[in-house]
């Protein structure tokens, strides 16, 4: 019957809810697995609504057969009915319900294989399951825990044994990623292996250095403009600051000193904490931000949403600008954008060190290798008060000469 019932609101059927407190999951009478799905409700004879169930393991349908009372248990050998009209045979092969041109084989034929594999993926979840779970009590970031788990999950899932590292090494060989991304599977295995207590001898693969690209300002400003209330903010955070993305996007509101105008930025990846002074026009984004929202924390999605969200803002501007240099600009790049333009500035690398909060200096030098622009071209203001000059130089100007008592200020475009 196509007869439709709304049997979640019938006071007569709330029994068959999953949602009542003694709502059970049924085992499927073929392979006794309680991991099913809803298919629908059916009706017997008397016009009886019967629940419908399909198994996620081996495709059997059946349904739930209605107790005369309600009050009491369901028997054993009739609490389950099954419908033989739906009933996908058990050998799996094609027969009545399949004819020679269905598409629902190569689906039958993957959920067999599935279904074969499944001892392995089983001890495949536990291992990484485990794994985790060790990096998670060593003191791990969670963005490390996360990304090494995500790469032994990749390699089990193209073939590679996660106890045995020669099948390891294959399958990381064989994948079409970049050096670093390899060495990074590298050291994911290593430390997956120390957790259990083997050694292996690891590729070794050479990560070649590259200088990150650097935009200009007006691109980045472009940027900022076009997105959306909460994704500019972010990035205009970042501009300012040159905080890491994680950094910034785990600010809380008493983090902020609107008096002051001032923010801490608290360190990831061991670096040193720091204190920003902000300009007036971000302070004025925090106050409207701050108006909508009920939280602690400045920005409440996850970072990977707010990263995926400004992905998307930033092609939409590539194409509506005609500027296919925007899409090189990431989060990070505002760091490398504001390291340089700090050196360019002030030519002093303890300077930018203490800026970005690294400990050693050696991070640090790539950045001299970044201010040798090929279009120097500048902004010009000039400043006849001494509030003018001190506006400009909070602005990023610097200071050029002294023309008929004014001052001339200058900054990259």
């Amino acid at each position: 019957m196509n007869e439709t019932h709304n049997w979640k609101s019938d006071s007569n059927h709330e029994k068959l809810s999953p949602r009542g407190p003694a709502a059970q999951l049924p085992k499927c009478p073929e392979c006794q697995s309680q991991r099913v799905w809803k298919d629908g409700l059916r009706y017997d004879n008397k016009g009886r609504p019967l629940q419908r169930w399909i198994c996620r393991d081996c495709g059997r349908c059946f349904s739930q057969s209605r107790s005369k009372n309600p009050s009491k248990p369901l028997k054993k050998r009739s609490r389950w009915s099954i419908n033989t009209a739906s009933v996908i045979p058990s050998n799996r092969q094609v027969c009545e319900l399949l004819t020679e041109g269905s598409k629902n084989l190569p689906k039958v034929e993957t959920r067999i294989e599935k279904q074969a594999a499944g001892a392995t993926e089983t001890d495949t979840k536990s291992l990484l399951f485990n794994f985790a779970w060790w990096m998670k009590k060593e003191g791990y970031a969670e963005s490390t825990i996360t990304t090494r788990v995500k790469l032994l999950q990749i390699l089990a899932k193209r073939g590679a044994k996660l106890l045995d590292p020669e099948s390891i090494k294959e399958t990381i060989a064989r994948q079409e990623w970049c050096n670093k991304r390899k060495v990074n599977a590298s050291d994911a295995y290593t430390a997956f292996l120390r957790m259990n207590g083997g050694k292996w001898n690891p590729p070794r693969y050479k990560v070649a250095e590259k200088l990150p690209f650097i935009p200009t300002e007006a691109e980045l400003d472009a940027l900022i403009s076009g997105c959306g209330p909460k994704t500019s903010t972010f990035l205009q955070l970042l501009k300012e600051t040159g905080a890491r993305s994680g950094e910034a996007h785990s600010l809380k509101w008493t983090d902020i000193d609107f008096e002051t105008g001032t923010v801490r930025i608290t360190p990831e990846k061991g670096s040193r904490p720091r204190i920003f002074k902000l300009s007036n026009r971000l302070l004025s984004m925090l106050l409207a931000m701050q108006k909508r929202s009920n939280l602690n924390r400045l920005f409440s999605k996850h970072l990977r949403t707010q990263r995926r969200l400004f992905q998307k803002q930033r092609a939409n501007l590539a194409r509506k600008l005609q500027n296919p240099r925007l899409k090189q600009i990431h989060f990070h790049t505002f760091r490398h954008w504001k390291a340089t333009m700090e050196y360019h500035r002030t030519k002093d690398i303890l300077h930018v060190m203490r800026i970005l909060g690294h400990r050693s200096i050696n991070n640090t030098l790539k950045y001299t290798q970044l201010v040798n622009f090929q279009n120097d071209d500048y902004v010009s203001k000039v400043a006849n008060t001494i509030k003018e000059a001190c506006e400009l130089v909070e602005a990023g100007f610097e200071y050029v000469c002294d023309i008929e008592e004014t001052k001339i200020f200058r900054k990259r475009k």
